[in-house]
């Protein structure tokens, strides 16, 4: 069988587990944050108890309660949320292994950026995940019950790693490469401190002890440093569907502006589920995206200015040389089995039906991938001077 159709099928199938599992943790994650700031005060008075919950959902009544410690007696069933984290890690890991390292030379190298070996690339990409879970650990356990110092040097901390992943990989590579790295920080909040906490308090428990406070506190504050870190992880891992975004100067300006959204439109939800409505969150996230949106707007770019439209003719020319290896029926790229998102741009009507779809892409150097196929400067410049009037035929 072609080994392009079993990648485009391993694509598919850890494309299509990581979104089941990343719903499944992100669902349970929201729930119980949603859930942690809707609690009321006990009505009968109970001590023990920090908070309780009534909700209607799916036809039925449910009753939960929330102890500040130790209930009077663990039951004889305890359900656990781990394994949605951890398989969502596994197989966005493996899916960004499968694409940006073992087609490392067309999605994360960037000639225009930075001219890296392959196994350079890889190694710095992995460097930087592993770093920021090491440096953002540190900083957690320097910075323990001074939670406002700590969001300044986190913030610090992305902005590093922000302007170094731009300023080594591709576009579209530098957003996945943070975001894995956001997400591996995610996901060892769960696996070293969240869920270890949860098994010395469950065993405290069961041998008659007082549990040591202190892993509530701890599992509480990674748990909500998880929520905010959540939709900037998502935008990212679209990002490469937005070559606006990661496609220049600013491009790391950008990542953190989205970073700040995100956090805004998350607190946005989770003063709603306290019963507050902030219009300052509201205001917050639309001015970052606002901002967002100034730092990637394209500029005066005199590449293009002056530039007279080509023949139709020239115009399939260029795309026959530099986008058909690619954008075909029958793809000759090795690797490409089908045609990327179906864009094909053999026939002259696909062409001007793709037509401003592939000025953004072609002016932002997004395509092609890494320039791989060596389009120049002049090409580029014809091919926009083209979109731009109107993509005549002749």
């Amino acid at each position: 069988m072609d080994a392009a159709f079993l990648w485009e099928w391993a694509n598919l199938g850890l494309r299509w587990l990581h979104v089941i599992t990343a719903i499944a943790w992100i669902g349970a994650s929201f729930y119980f944050i949603a859930l942690d700031n809707s609690l009321e005060a006990p009505k009968d008075g109970d001590a023990r108890v920090a908070g309780e919950q009534w909700s209607v959902h799916g036809g039925g009544f449910y009753y939960k309660r929330k102890y500040k410690g130790a209930p009077p007696a663990l039951p004889e069933r305890l359900h656990w949320f781990k394994w949605e984290a951890y398989w969502t890690w596994i197989s966005g890991f493996a899916l960004f292994a499968l694409i940006y390292w073992g087609q490392a030379s067309t999605f994360l190298i960037d000639p225009q950026v930075a001219d890296l070996p392959v196994w350079g690339a890889i190694l710095l990409s992995l460097a930087l995940i592993v770093g920021a879970q090491i440096a953002y650990e540190g900083l957690c356990r320097a910075l323990e019950g001074r939670e406002a110092v700590l969001l300044g040097a986190g913030f610090l901390l992305l902005a590093a790693l922000a302007l170094a992943a731009t300023h080594l990989f591709s576009g579209r590579g530098a957003f996945l490469v943070v975001g894995v790295a956001l997400g591996t920080i995610m996901v060892a909040n769960v696996a070293h401190i969240i869920i270890p906490g949860q098994r010395k308090t469950v065993a405290a428990i069961a041998a008659g002890q007082e549990p040591d406070p202190v892993h509530g506190a701890r599992g509480k504050q990674r748990s909500v440093h998880n929520t905010y870190l959540t939709l900037p992880v998502l935008v990212m891992m679209l990002s490469p569907h937005y070559p606006m975004l990661t496609h220049g100067r600013w491009s790391w300006v950008a990542l953190l502006l989205l970073v700040v959204a995100g956090a805004l439109i998350r607190q946005f939800f989770v003063l709603r589920h306290a019963g507050r409505t902030s219009a300052t969150m509201v205001l917050g996230g639309a001015a970052a995206l606002a901002a967002t949106a100034f730092v990637v707007a394209p500029r005066h770019d005199a590449r293009f200015v002056g530039v007279e439209a080509p023949s139709f003719a020239e115009v399939q020319a260029i795309t026959a040389t530099r986008c058909a290896a690619c954008h075909a029926a029958r793809p000759t790229f090795e690797g490409i089995a089908t045609p990327p998102k179906g864009v094909t741009l053999e026939r002259p009507a696909n062409l001007r039906r793709w037509a401003q779809a592939m000025r953004e892409q072609v002016a932002s150097k997004a395509m092609p991938p890494g320039n791989l196929t060596e389009m120049t400067e002049e090409e580029r410049a014809r091919l926009v001077a083209w979109v731009a009037a109107g993509a005549p035929p002749d």
